[in-house]
């Protein structure tokens, strides 16, 4: 019984931190509708001011008091560069769809990361301990630290400190108001910026508070952003998006199910909470004490109408092919290594901007398709002595069997669920292939996937992906002029009216799930042999963002956009980025540009241009 008490308090102790850590992120959804997923660096910033201002506080007066005003400080530090945040970037997209909100404030994390490292450097930075908090107390026959248990109470005291303020003053009053119906707080006069601002800075100093308490326990690092945003994205969403109260719940949940399912399955610790999530989710589309949001009018019905492949587009990309095709006779090892790299990223962007540009699925998890294909690739060739050409049918197979059982339980939901739903799946598929050592090779991989003897050589390698990437990207670009493409995106710009016509919009999605799920197989079947080897980084978030940045670069409802991002995108990393240091800066500040001044990427951009010249041409 006095080790089940401890374990129990040890799981109400990460609960509490979680929950502080993860209310902010409920507060400023509930009323901005915008997804923070900055969210986690305002955790790591409270956490590197708490450790600076405890310094300067306790080296001036050595107490409790100094301690939590520096604690104190550094929430309030955080609050105020996350209002800063909301008045130069959130104010200009919060009419935009959620995939730029999400790539924006993704561009956020980047650059704040940078700037932390440059600030404090690399290396790990310890904190000082609590003044009177530093011993322990004897619980049941067992010793249990003093600053855990100040930690058990502090999340219920934030708790009601929130519902005090929600419940008892005016702009707890107007929170809640706007969390319920914006629009009509708007028409009796409220200012809205003012409230917006107050909210952020609100939600980013409980971040900053979260991650300030942490100090104690842990050291500050640069990576603590992305340790807490996955589990605080998870509280979230399965309390409800925009419940204070739910996402309390949520972390209880998950703090006493990882204090327990530890013991009992210790390898389940890296998927533990994306699995009870995916659970909750599939019983429980809105969350434990959530509600469905209202259909919205689609916003790519407010962009340019694709236009038919016609002639013009038909020489373009013969041009192209013969341009790729003659290409080796004047590259080097180089050059063909990396437009390898390009066209099988052009693929897998062109797979995700299936279902994010024209299907209207925001999938934060694409990753998991393109990793999985690549594992089976090497797998067949590692364990069933398979050669490259049945590894490579085996790729876009397993992977898009895979897709469409997934994608039948993540089609079921819509907006923020579902693209955690899509992250939840990646996760899992990551916690696999890193823990399951004896089949994946684990965090090492598995090393030595070699193509077979025809296609060894460096150009004859290129060939063979030129012609793999052309069809798959072909039969892709061909299958949105199709009635199904056309189906596809009536289903994104209302499902409600696709419906009434008589369009199955689940099915839809689905087919396109599984189809952009083979798609993104393909490419990671095709990558396996490019590189030689394949690790568990080709499930992480990272290469999710990347695919998403590709899409977004070139145009996420544009035809060919995916293809001019991926090559952009790798220009930049191979001879842009490497002259500077912090070039996450520099990505980050060019995805924040792209989403505010060219929304349509580059080809998107292109397109309403000559539409709107077009269309000046006819009035006259």
């Amino acid at each position: 019984m006095s080790f089940f008490l401890i374990q129990t308090l040890n799981g109400l102790a990460s609960a509490s931190s979680l929950f502080i850590a993860a209310c902010g992120l409920t507060i400023i959804f509930g009323v901005t509708r915008i997804v923070n997923f900055a969210h986690g660096s305002f955790y790591m910033v409270g956490a590197y001011l708490g450790v600076l201002f405890a310094e300067r506080f306790m080296d001036a007066w050595y107490g409790p008091v100094s301690f939590w005003a520096a604690i104190v400080a550094a929430a309030l530090g955080a609050g105020i560069l996350g209002a800063l945040m909301e008045v130069l970037l959130l104010r200009r997209i919060y009419r935009a769809p959620e995939l730029f909100q999400l790539l924006a404030t993704f561009a956020v994390v980047i650059i704040i990361q940078d700037a932390v490292i440059w600030f404090f450097g690399p290396q790990d930075i310890l904190g000082p301990r609590a003044p009177g908090l530093r011993g322990s107390l004897l619980i049941a026959g067992e010793r249990f630290p003093q600053y855990e248990l100040l930690l058990v109470f502090a999340g219920p005291v934030v708790l009601g400190a929130i519902w005090l303020l929600f419940n008892r003053t005016r702009f707890g009053i107007l929170v809640r108001a706007a969390t319920h119906d914006r629009k009509m707080l708007a028409a009796l006069g409220v200012n809205q910026k003012l409230l917006f601002t107050g909210t952020v800075f609100l939600g980013c100093a409980l971040a900053g508070l979260g991650g300030a308490l942490e100090i104690p326990k842990q050291p500050a690092n640069p990576h603590m952003d992305v340790n807490i945003i996955a589990e605080a994205f998870v509280v979230t969403v399965i309390g409800g998006m925009g419940s204070v109260t739910g996402a309390f719940l949520a972390a209880l949940l998950i703090g006493l199910l990882q204090a327990f399912g530890i013991l009992i399955f210790p390898k389940i610790t890296l998927v533990l909470v994306f699995l009870v999530m995916a659970v909750v989710l599939v019983v429980r589309p809105w969350g434990l004490l959530g509600k469905p949001e209202p259909e919205l009018r689609g916003e790519a019905a407010l962009m340019v109408p694709l236009r038919p492949w016609d002639r013009t587009a038909t020489v373009i990309a013969l041009g192209a092919l013969v341009a790729l095709a003659l290409f080796p006779l004047v590259a080097d090892a180089f050059s063909l290594k990396l437009a390898i790299e390009v066209m099988v990223f052009a693929l897998f962007a062109l797979s995700l901007n299936l279902l994010i540009g024209h299907g209207g699925v925001i999938s934060f998890g694409h990753a998991a398709w393109f990793g999985i294909g690549a594992y089976a690739a090497a797998l067949f060739v590692r364990h069933a002595d398979a050669p490259m050409e049945l590894a490579l049918l085996a790729a876009p197979v397993a992977a898009g069997m895979l897709a469409l059982a997934a994608g039948w339980f993540i089609v079921r939901l819509s907006g923020v669920y579902l693209a955690m739903l899509t992250l939840a799946v990646a996760q899992l598929a990551y916690a696999i292939a890193f823990q399951w050592v004896e089949v994946t090779g684990g965090d090492n991989g598995l090393l030595g996937i070699w193509p077979s003897d025809w296609a060894n050589s460096r150009v004859a390698y290129y060939y063979m992906t030129l012609g793999l990437t052309a069809l798959a990207a072909g039969f892709l670009m061909n299958l949105l002029f199709t009635p199904f493409g056309l189906a596809l995106r009536a289903a994104r710009d209302s499902a409600l009216r696709a419906e009434s016509l008589g369009i199955d919009v689940r099915r839809q999605r689905l087919a396109a799930f599984a189809i952009a799920g083979a798609a993104a197989g393909l490419a990671g079947g095709i990558y396996v042999f490019s590189k030689g080897n394949i690790d568990p980084t080709a499930l992480a978030i990272p290469m999710s963002v990347d695919a998403l940045t590709m899409a977004l670069l070139g145009g996420v409802q544009t035809v060919t956009g995916p293809i001019l991002g991926a090559a952009g995108l790798h220009l930049l990393k191979d001879f842009v980025m490497p002259l500077t240091d912090y070039w996450r800066a520099l990505l980050g500040g060019l995805i924040i540009a792209l989403v505010l001044l060219f929304p349509a990427g580059l080809a998107g951009t292109v397109r309403q241009l000559l539409a709107r010249r077009g269309e000046g041409e006819g009035r006259a």
